[in-house]
């Protein structure tokens, strides 16, 4: 072959070799970075169940004093709230789990406990004795039923909690929507709801912080 027509040959091929080379490269993988990684999980996080536990959390190591604002229909007999000193106190603080004593008067029985779950919140009441050892009742509560917002959060009764009301005889019980509202450097609410027109709320002041209380009976420090 002439020497004139060997050379563009040649380059043709080389050419073709070197776009099918090209062509068969896998691409190349996308690496993920420690910030990349954060920023995935603070966007999955970032929802209104979260907002509203920031919210909490920001008061951790305070105490606040409440009120009665709503309790229908009007109890009958004693009233275990009637002039007694109502007082909450956001005393543990975890990434998953605030615990958040409800004193009443002297009875440091009542222990809010939120944690996080994979859907939402779940909200159970801690109750002790004095001598720190379970209530008979204690630990009821439930799960956010949807994503709620960041200043209010349902928890409907679980299967759990209903199963010991029943066996308590306490089946009334059994329909009970609990709920936590929070406004920031205002006031946080405390609510028990049942269809038929049951309603309690306790409203805390938090623009103004009062002295902790003793810890809770059945307290670890």
């Amino acid at each position: 072959m002439n020497n004139n027509l060997r050379l563009p040959v040649l380059a043709a091929v080389v050419l073709a070799i070197a776009a099918c080379d090209s062509g068969s490269r896998a691409p190349a993988a996308s690496v993920e970075t420690p910030a990349d990684i954060e920023a995935t999980q603070t966007a999955a996080r970032n929802t209104p169940a979260d907002a509203f536990m920031t919210n909490l959390a920001a008061l951790c190591g305070q105490a606040f004093a409440g009120t009665v604002v709503a309790d229908v229909p009007t109890p009958t007999g004693a009233d275990p709230f009637a002039d007694k000193a109502l007082v909450m106190h956001v005393r543990e603080c975890r990434n998953e789990e605030i615990r958040i004593p409800f004193h009443v008067g002297d009875d440091r029985s009542r222990t809010w406990v939120l944690t996080r779950t994979d859907g939402g919140l779940r909200l159970k009441h801690d109750h002790r004795h004095a001598d720190g050892s379970d209530d008979a009742i204690t630990m009821y509560g439930g799960d956010t039923s949807g994503a709620g917002t960041t200043t209010r959060q349902e928890f409907p009764v679980d299967a759990e909690s209903v199963a010991m009301f029943t066996a308590a005889d306490m089946t009334v019980s059994n329909r009970n929507t609990w709920a936590m509202e929070i406004e920031p450097d205002e006031v946080f609410v405390y609510e028990l709801a049942r269809p038929g027109g049951r309603l309690f709320r306790v409203q805390f002041d938090l623009t103004k912080p009062v002295a902790t209380p003793p810890a809770p009976w059945g307290a670890n420090g």
